[in-house]
């Protein structure tokens, strides 16, 4: 036992206090047997200590401020001791030997640079969530889940390269990061995943969909379905990765078909419904982007002010 690889597993607590417990007690089943977990509390407002008393071989590190999706992450990965690093939403529940897949597909295979299990919603566990990603399209900034909605019966079972991960379950070598670095901190919540993936591609690393291993998602349980959160930093972040991630003369392209279709029909189908405080931070998302216009230029960037 002593000569299998060690999986540190990383997950944020952020007033989820149920979640984050319940997530854990399904990790007692697990059968992989060099595990360590650490919770990183991103400054809640309850009191985190009960994950302690309950699961005392738990990590908790309490963060002193709200670092986001990629800095509670980050702070989890800066104190881990493991070869492997499992990013796990603590909206999950884990099945027994859902990590020996996971494991073995890195261990065989040293190009690899993340590895996502096969997502089920923990509601409906008979339907996908997540099995793969279609390429991002440069132009329109868009691409689409594999599986997404359909049932488990078969047909997305065999494991396969994909264009990106699901955050909610990201499987990566200490190796990686050692190369790579530690994910982009200045988008504080969504699309630092997309991110990251292209840095880790661009580094030579290959993203495989792993459909022998399996993680039950409760879907948007942290940050409500339909947020103004949400809706802020899906707008933010949707242009800040495209600012990132494409280059002229595409670039253009991606603008014109950005400013000219996707936001035009976006502020349309909130003004029909009415959403009017939707509408202001979908607004307020995209002009962060013009008075933090150089952000993108450092792809190596890992924090910047919060505003």
């Amino acid at each position: 036992m002593s000569n299998l690889p060690l999986v540190s597993i990383i997950s944020i607590n952020y007033n989820g206090l149920q979640l984050t417990l319940d997530m854990l007690a399904s990790f007692r089943n697990v059968t992989y047997p060099r595990v360590e977990i650490i919770i990183v509390d991103n400054a809640s407002k309850e009191n985190p200590d009960p994950i302690k008393t309950e699961f005392p071989e738990v990590i908790l590190f309490k963060n002193p401020a709200n670092e986001g999706f990629a800095g509670g992450n980050n702070r989890g990965i800066e104190i881990a001791k493991g070869d492997y690093f499992l990013l796990l939403n603590n909206d999950t529940e884990v099945p027994p030997g859902f990590l020996e897949p996971l494991v073995n597909r890195a261990e065989n295979d040293k190009k690899t640079g993340i590895i996502c299990p096969k997502l089920l919603y923990y509601d409906q566990p008979e339907i996908i969530q997540y099995a793969g990603y279609t390429p991002i399209n440069r132009v329109t900034g868009r691409g689409h889940g594999i599986g997404i909605n359909q049932r488990d019966d078969g047909t997305y079972d065999k494991a396969c390269l994909t264009s990106r991960a699901h955050g909610a379950a990201m499987f990566i070598p200490r190796t990686v990061v050692e190369k790579v670095g530690l994910m982009a901190e200045l988008y504080f919540l969504y699309y630092e995943e997309m991110d990251y993936c292209e840095r880790i591609k661009n580094a030579g690393y290959t993203i495989w969909y792993e459909p022998a291993s399996h993680v039950y998602h409760k879907e948007s349980m942290t940050t409500g379905k339909n947020s103004l959160l949400k809706t802020y930093y899906l707008s933010r972040n949707r242009l800040l990765y495209l600012r990132r991630n494409v280059r002229w003369p595409v670039f253009g392209l991606t603008m014109l078909y950005y400013f000219l279709i996707a936001v035009p029909k976006n502020v349309l189908q909130l003004v029909f419904k009415r959403e009017w405080n939707h509408l202001k931070a979908y607004l307020k998302g995209l002009w962060w982007n013009f008075e933090h216009w150089k952000v993108h230029e450092d792809k190596q960037l890992l924090r910047i002010e919060q505003s």
